[in-house]
């Protein structure tokens, strides 16, 4: 008997469960997402064609769309409420991704608390807790209202459910990898079943105008767990930072559909729940009588708002053959490209065979080469055993050859440190508009700009910008 001719049908056919890239043989990396291990085969479906269907809304002018069902309501939290762009928009679906114990269950508890009203009501399904606990929560953070409703559930028909009987403003999941749907197989937070999910809900949230809000998990790299599909579809990703040993905890903007991406929101942590910082900069700094070696204070832009911050280092006496580089809220690639300018642009050789520990206050983190100078003057400070003047903020990027270059939000930054006090500031050259009664002194490289610390050798002083002028 011949055998049966294999038809196209009946070809195995592969495709990437992390992108959907399709192909004809099997691959151990997807050539779209370039993810390793993600190819899988599946039965090749069927050509189908799809008619045309009956039009239920039809298309009119752009001009003539109603756009005040798109108005953002606040959550009642102005901190979340400046990351959103002014709160939360109906219909929307927003993804909080951070690490366990940041405080994000804890704030979207309060967000529910605070947005739910006899108009708007809100429904938070938790999925890792059980009801006992998160009313336990609630009671501490002072996080109660008649109408706000509460529910523990991973199935997503019983979610629909309620969706139904409740009839909520604002949906909280906490979280989307603990749901699971009957219909697909596989374990709760499961690519298939974590796409299946996110699609339910943003389809229930279109349908009903509500706002929702998805607790995400994290790998241990950082990234959002789950297929990288759940980021396209929702409309807002937000990414809660901090370190669990510190106060301060940041929301910063990812992807959003209705503002802008450059926002920071800051709160503190505490014993009675999680508070918004209008002006968290009190959190990062030292205040003293009188300035102490090893420390220098600079301006920080956590997206568009500045922030004043200090760092700090010691230098001691090494006990072991190769001295200990230590840090703790800085780069250390940065740290030590700071060293090595000191020593062969400054004319610093005390700072190469000692112990080096440099640090920031109130567990911030400074990434941004703004804050080269005042890594390099604590350093220097440090190591000379010398304070820096008081009220004093360096600002700038340090070059390799030993150069400050220009930053970008100076006059910002300048408006902060004047705000809080400060009355003098080493700038890079051209630093703009300077606010009235604080000293900025321009500095060309890092010679001039340790010139600022008592020195036996004399040297000339910098000139400031109002003298350059």
């Amino acid at each position: 008997m011949a055998a049966r001719t294999k038809t196209t049908k009946d070809r195995p056919s592969y495709r990437c469960t992390e992108c959907g890239w399709q192909t004809a043989k099997w691959l151990g990396r997807c050539s779209e997402c370039q993810a390793w291990g993600t190819v899988e085969e599946y039965g090749a479906p069927a050509v189908r064609t799809t008619s045309p269907g009956r039009v239920t809304t039809s298309a009119v002018p752009i001009g003539q769309v109603d756009g005040r069902t798109a108005t953002a309501r606040s959550t009642g939290v102005p901190e979340l409420d400046r990351v959103l762009g002014g709160g939360l928009v109906p219909g929307a679906v927003v993804l909080v991704a951070g690490e366990p114990g940041v405080g994000k269950s804890t704030l979207l508890l309060d967000v529910a608390a605070k947005s739910a009203s006899e108009e708007h009501r809100t429904l938070y399904v938790t999925g890792e807790e059980s009801a006992s606990q998160v009313r336990l929560r609630a009671d501490r953070i002072k996080a109660i209202d008649d109408h706000l409703y509460l529910a523990a559930e991973t199935d997503l028909a019983t979610i629909l459910g309620h969706l139904d009987a409740v009839k909520p403003s604002l949906l909280i999941l906490d979280s989307v990898q603990t749901v699971a749907s009957p219909e697909i197989d596989g374990a709760p937070g499961g690519m298939a079943q974590v796409r299946e999910v996110a699609g339910a809900l943003i389809r229930a949230s279109k349908e009903r105008g509500m706002s929702t809000l998805l607790v995400g998990h994290v790998t241990k790299d950082g990234a959002i767990a789950g297929p990288r599909l759940l980021e396209h579809l929702v409309d807002v990703v937000l990414s809660f930072e901090g370190d669990r040993h510190a106060r301060l905890r940041l929301v910063r903007g990812v992807k959003n559909r209705y503002g802008t991406t450059d926002e920071v929101g800051c709160f503190e942590l505490h014993d009675e729940g999680i508070t918004g910082l209008a002006d968290p900069s009190g959190l990062f700094l030292t205040r003293r009588a009188e300035p102490v070696p090893g420390t220098c204070l600079t301006v920080t832009l956590e997206g568009r708002r500045p922030l004043v911050a200090e760092v700090q280092a010691l230098t001691v006496d090494s006990q072991i053959p190769s001295p200990r580089r230590t840090t703790s809220g800085l780069e250390t690639s940065r740290v030590s490209m700071m060293l090595a300018v000191l020593e062969q642009r400054g004319k610093i050789s005390a700072l190469g065979k000692r112990d080096i520990y440099s640090a920031t206050v109130g567990g911030v983190k400074l990434t941004e080469p703004a804050a080269d100078l005042a890594i390099a003057l604590a350093l220097a400070s440090a190591a000379s055993d010398t304070p820096l003047p008081k009220n004093l903020v360096a600002i700038g990027e340090v070059g390799l050859a030993g150069e400050v270059r220009r930053v970008t939000g100076v006059q910002r930054r300048l408006s902060e440190a004047h705000r809080l006090g400060f009355t003098h500031a080493l700038v890079p050259s051209d630093p703009g508009k300077i606010p009235a009664g604080m000293k900025v002194i321009e500095v060309a490289d890092i010679g001039d700009a340790l010139r600022v610390l008592p020195r036996s050798r004399k040297r000339e002083a910098p000139r400031d910008a109002e003298d350059r002028r």
